[in-house]
């Protein structure tokens, strides 16, 4: 038995020593180079991973037995039988203790406050933000949950919002991070006082196809007139920042949210608010979709939970918090029985609207889907995602149909055509693409060249119309080819 402990010990101290010579090996690779902190790092890993394996072959080829030995002239069995120490107890102790430390100095230097993360090259578009209070006099999502309360998981805000979830086995991957890359050297840009101070992430066209509705990081809700290219009104200003705006199907009112975790009902005519619904403890609206009828609105939230609200009685139906992490993305189907949620670290949700049941739930992409669109037919789904890939799904099986593949980083906003025959993905690598849903092939491509793209929409006339980085809206021609800035940003 005690031979058989040694051996288990070897073992033990054989993968210490390998763990040690693994961070010598990535140190030697760059990591703190230049660094004195860093050298005496280097220093006592490469030793004490050198003791390790030592020790390791010692104890496996038994030089330091730790079994007692019969001492001599005295008999086998009975009360005269006496053992004494066998081995070589203080050297058996001294390769144990080495590799203990190696151990504890192995966990120090991965939690220690020396391990800074790097920094982007400009503004991270990241940004975690923490529930929001209850606005006096509003009305609280506090229904109770349609199902049992997921459990308790960080609230994470994805704008190139990037967390991976809590998994039934007892190790947790870190969350996926989704950050813009920001452009080098943006060339000039045309400029107007009233345009947007920052990003643009949401775009919308109005249901008479002559106005578009913007939100910003700046916190504002923008209207405009496509017509004579102008700025009709700032319709709201959120108290953090703006993530999405839409038209009611009555074409007089729109519904906008963002990370102050609040929805408001607006008049478009003036901006004037008919009715403010909070999300409470629910935190932040990363997405937001209203069915056909304009009757329901499905938000999606920086806790994980989904919410159904009833817009005409200014209320809540059902708090659904089957997800684990941050959602990225919602929709709701044609009927406007179902809604799909998709959260950060890429599982799929569908939804009863009526009941606030689960229907279904996949695993559809390695990361995020931010854009999230139904196919007219209300079977099919398209997801855009962190992986950079586009797939259309089937929603009776959960099979993946089709893959779309060109962008090379995060697909943020999706957006179909009329006639469901077209497309349109915006892309944080800075392009806009459209695709022939028959075919799956790209058939224009829309290059910025100024910086992520967030939003995207079809103009009526059939034009290609984003919103991003470099705080624009531009206007593409179908065919593809170079855009037209047709709502400048603010001068920086």
């Amino acid at each position: 038995m005690n031979r058989f402990i040694d051996r288990l010990l070897a073992v033990l101290l054989l993968a210490i020593g390998i763990l040690c010579l693994i961070r010598v090996y990535f140190a030697l690779g760059g990591e703190g180079a230049g660094d004195a902190f860093a050298s005496v790092r280097l220093a006592f890993f490469g030793a004490a991973g050198f003791v390790s394996a030592l020790a390791a072959l010692l104890f496996w080829g038994g030089p330091l037995p730790g079994r007692s030995t019969l001492a001599p002239k005295r008999p086998l069995f009975g009360r005269g039988a006496e053992t004494q120490p066998g081995g070589r107890p203080r050297l058996r102790r001294l390769f144990a203790v080495v590799p203990f430390l190696a151990v504890l100095a192995l966990v120090i230097d991965q939690l220690g406050p020396w391990l800074g993360q790097p920094q982007d090259a400009g503004k991270s578009l990241t940004a975690e933000q923490p529930a929001p209070s209850t606005p006096k006099g509003e009305d609280v999502a506090s229904a109770e949950p349609a199902q049992p309360p997921a459990p308790a998981s960080p609230a994470e805000v994805a704008l190139a919002p990037s967390g991976s979830p809590p998994e039934a086995a007892p190790a947790a991957a870190p969350p996926p991070q989704t950050v813009a890359p920001l452009p080098q050297a943006p060339p000039p840009q045309p400029t107007q006082p009233d345009g947007h101070r920052e990003p643009v992430v949401w775009l919308a066209l109005a249901p008479d196809g002559h106005s578009i509705m913007s939100a910003s990081t700046d916190r504002t809700i923008k209207l405009w007139d496509i017509d004579s290219k102008r700025l009709l009104r700032t319709l709201g200003v959120h108290k953090d920042m703006a993530r999405t705006a839409l038209f009611l199907p009555d074409g007089a009112r729109a519904l906008t949210a963002g990370d102050d975790g609040e929805i408001v009902l607006r008049q478009l005519s003036d901006g004037a608010v008919l009715h403010v619904f909070s999300s409470g403890q629910n935190g932040g609206v990363n997405k937001l979709a209203i069915s056909p009828d304009g009757k329901r609105a499905v938000s999606g939230h920086d806790t994980g939970r989904v919410i159904v609200w009833d817009i005409e009685k200014g209320s809540v139906l059902h708090v659904m918090p089957g997800h684990d992490w941050s959602i990225s993305g919602v929709a709701v189907s044609p009927d406007g029985t179902r809604a799909i949620s998709g959260s950060i670290e890429g599982t799929l949700k569908l939804w009863d609207i009526g009941t606030g049941k689960q229907l279904r739930s996949w695993h559809g992409h390695e990361r995020g889907p931010y854009g999230v669109v139904f196919m007219a037919d209300g079977r099919h789904l398209i997801t855009g995602s962190g992986d950079y890939t586009i797939k259309l799904w089937d929603l009776d099986s959960g099979r993946e149909v089709r893959r779309l593949e060109g962008h090379s980083g995060t697909v943020y906003a999706l957006a179909l055509s009329a006639d469901g025959k077209r497309l349109l993905s915006g892309s944080l690598d800075g392009t806009a693409r459209l695709w022939d849903m028959k075919t799956g092939n790209e058939t224009a491509l829309f290059d910025s060249r100024s910086g992520p793209v967030y939003a995207v929409a079809f103009a009526a006339d059939g034009t290609v119309l984003t919103g991003g980085y470099d705080r624009t809206i531009r206007d593409w021609p179908a065919g593809g080819g170079d855009g037209v800035v047709l709502f400048a940003g603010a001068p920086e």
